[in-house]
């Protein structure tokens, strides 16, 4: 019998991807990944306990707090330090989720591990090699947040809810006496529940101070709270009251000043990638048309990857305003996952 190691979260996902694994035959281990005081308290982990019991699979409580803070936390706080948008969900499946399940499986001998991603693996005939691709249920997909995963990682992966799509699984649990079908979504930054204003705000201090905000001539047009709790392409929340819209279009670290502008002026047809990774080789990928997600919400927009001096970029069809520094970019072709990278400008 396969073993197979799943990350269980105490949510109606996880829960229901250990039952169905457990029904295809593989002998399962939940695995809940703690990564602070407050969440071995939650009811998450008291609800990841009482499904591993009810499914009669071994619960592992497997406390990764320092290397949380380490790889997800740090990098949050420094990358709003530099005026960017960080992506922590996507730091944390790449260097943490996956990488400690994968340590877990490894040590009690499994084969496999696994998640309640919405999101499947298949082999593509048309570019010969086994990619991420979305799931059945579009608008829960979640291979954007996978997509930096290696391959190596990716061959161990199961995804039980590829084919469902989210009242389906719902459904399931339900029928099968699981507490958590009808519970909630878990919502926001799973660190900072309160906001991450009000997080950033507390780990920073006193490295917050008051700036200026000032249009793209210089000019003064009120003061912000510390440069670190505002994003590129922010409209609300700026604190100051202006006869029409405005929106942030660049911030300065090193002067602490936000400069406001016009819509149109956050509008970009050709951003600069960082740390970029591909699942096919770059002579092929340049070659193709590429639907493009600059974040996790979007729909996407097409467009080419162009290298140019051994630097990369996207250049979109048309120019678009949902690029942001600090975000990342994820491309595909035909529903499969091709790269991606960090969008810099």
């Amino acid at each position: 019998m396969n073993k197979v190691v799943i990350g269980m979260s105490g949510g109606v996902d996880s829960s229901t991807s250990a039952y169905i694994l457990k029904e295809k035959g593989y002998e399962v281990i939940g695995v809940t990944l703690v990564h602070s005081d407050s969440q071995k308290k939650s009811q998450d982990i008291v609800d990841a306990k009482i499904i591993c019991d009810k499914l009669n699979i071994e619960h592992i409580i497997l406390d990764i707090e320092k290397d949380f803070k380490d790889e997800v936390i740090k990098y949050f706080i420094e990358e709003y330090s530099k005026g960017m948008t960080p992506s922590p969900c996507v730091v944390c499946d790449e260097k943490i989720k996956m990488k400690k399940l994968l340590e877990v499986a490894d040590m009690i001998g499994a084969e496999y591990i696994a998640t309640g991603h919405y999101c499947k693996i298949e082999y593509s005939e048309e570019f010969k090699t086994s990619l991420l691709k979305i799931s059945a249920d579009e608008k829960k997909d979640q291979s954007y947040m996978l997509y930096r995963i290696k391959p190596e990682i990716l061959k161990r992966t199961l995804f039980p809810l590829y084919g469902y799509k989210k009242e389906e699984v719902r459904e399931i649990a339900k029928k099968m006496g699981l507490e958590v079908h009808d519970k909630k979504d878990s919502q926001g930054i799973c660190f900072a529940q309160e906001g991450y204003i009000e997080f950033l705000t507390r780990e920073l201090g006193e490295k917050l101070k008051t700036g200026n905000y000032i249009d793209r001539n210089g000019n003064i047009m009120g003061e912000h709270k510390g440069y670190q709790l505002y994003t590129i392409g922010q409209r609300r929340g700026l604190g100051v009251l202006f006869p029409r819209a405005y929106f942030i279009t660049d911030i300065n670290p090193e002067k602490n000043e936000i400069t406001l502008g016009e819509y149109d002026e956050l509008l970009k047809r050709k951003i600069k990638l960082q740390d970029a990774v591909f699942n096919i080789s770059k002579e092929e990928i340049v070659k193709l048309e590429l639907l493009a997600r600059p974040r996790f919400s979007s729909k996407g927009f097409l467009g080419k990857v162009v290298i140019e001096n051994d630097k990369i970029y996207f250049e979109f069809n048309k120019a678009n305003h949902q690029s942001a520094p600090g975000q990342h970019l994820v491309f595909y072709c035909d529903g499969y996952v091709l790269g991606g990278g960090k969008i810099v400008f």
